[in-house]
């Protein structure tokens, strides 16, 4: 019989039972480098005004006094205007958790406290994305405006507070990192914290958990060697694709000539990280797979006819989510391979790095 007094009712159950809070867990984390996508349609005149080119890019060196930051308001007060909770890894992130469902993937980065921050947030909470930021308060958010004109596109890019992540952060969100069960590194963030990506793999090593690295651009492995070197040991996998391998390749083996992506993987693993596995996608060529015993194979992508080709930014951050996915799955290292294929296919039929509502 239940006690008249119901506070004595929760007494009687703490000299019994001990009450443990709930933890929400995420078994894949993510880190990388946030930008929120902005993208719209404009008239050639709002190109010209701006001194922009088509098909161009422009990295904005000083945010404070480049007038190209106006686009960026301008463009949040368009009715048609895109938001897409950009950044390679955070592209990835999503696409795990479109794979995975809604609770299963965490991502830590930099922003700023601002308008555009807010923005990401909401997008990943759409996503099913735990949003783990630092907030940068002197520092405005990373994004990127992506101005469309019929099949052409100029892009503007702000990377703001992402460049500011510290290791700091993890450590005060260490219950994520220790309740994960996999990781995943957009290669970008080697230009700003490889202290924090090494303390990462470290738990990794330590206590057996799969941690994939993207060299994400061949500007990674040309002009971030030393960092890319402090961080392949951590790696169990290794994702590319054939530009980037071969950016690898001339960086790494300059002089040697090494051109064939099996032989790349080879010696990545040979040279950098035994125990590795390394991964190739190579457009619509088969992906190249080669296993820490140095046995390769290649996989076919998945066919789809050029008309229903949308966008294909964003594609290898589309493979990389279904592949990680795979990985949290417990699935095989063909079966991920074949899954990331699967959802990059899935992404080229969107518009920007972007997955269909469920």
């Amino acid at each position: 019989m239940l006690p008249k007094n119901i506070n004595a009712f929760y007494k009687l159950l703490l000299r019994k039972y001990t009450i443990i809070p709930y933890k929400m867990s995420y078994p894949l984390v993510c880190l990388g480098n946030p930008l929120l996508d902005v993208q719209a349609n404009v008239e050639p005149e709002y190109l010209a005004k701006y001194d922009l080119k088509s098909n161009d890019a422009i990295l904005i060196e000083d945010a404070k006094s480049d007038v190209r930051m106006k686009i960026f308001d301008e463009l949040v007060e368009k009715k048609d205007t895109i938001f897409v909770a950009g950044g390679a890894a955070q592209n990835t992130a999503r696409g795990a958790a479109f794979e995975l469902g809604p609770n299963k993937v965490a991502y830590f980065g930099c922003v700023g406290e601002d308008k555009f921050s807010q923005q990401l947030l909401q997008e990943n909470e759409k996503a099913g994305v735990k949003s783990l930021y630092l907030i940068n308060k002197e520092i405005g958010t990373g994004k990127c405006a992506a101005l469309i004109n019929g099949h052409d596109r100029s892009l503007v890019t702000d990377l703001g507070a992402a460049n500011h992540f510290k290791p700091e952060h993890l450590d005060e969100n260490w219950e994520y990192v220790k309740n994960a069960k996999a990781f995943y590194i957009g290669g970008f963030h080697l230009t700003v914290s490889p202290a924090a990506i090494v303390k990462l793999g470290k738990h990794a090593q330590e206590n057996n958990k799969p941690f994939v690295i993207n060299f994400s651009a061949p500007f990674i492995p040309q002009f971030f060697k030393d960092a890319l070197v402090q961080v392949l040991p951590y790696a169990t996998h290794i994702i590319a694709n054939e530009t980037e391998a071969a950016a690898f390749s001339e960086s790494f083996y300059s002089g040697e000539n090494i051109t064939d992506l099996k032989e790349i993987a080879k010696k990545i693993i040979a040279d950098y990280n035994q125990k590795a596995t390394v991964i190739f996608t190579h457009g619509l060529e088969p992906t190249v797979l080669v296993n820490s015993d140095l046995s390769t194979k290649e996989i076919s992508v998945h066919a789809l006819d050029s008309s229903k080709i949308v966008d294909t930014n964003g594609a290898g951050d589309a493979f990389a989510g279904g592949f990680v996915a795979g990985i949290i799955l417990d699935e095989d290292i063909e079966k991920c391979i074949d899954r990331g294929q699967a959802l990059a296919k899935i992404s080229i039929q969107q518009v920007g790095p972007s997955f269909p509502v469920k």
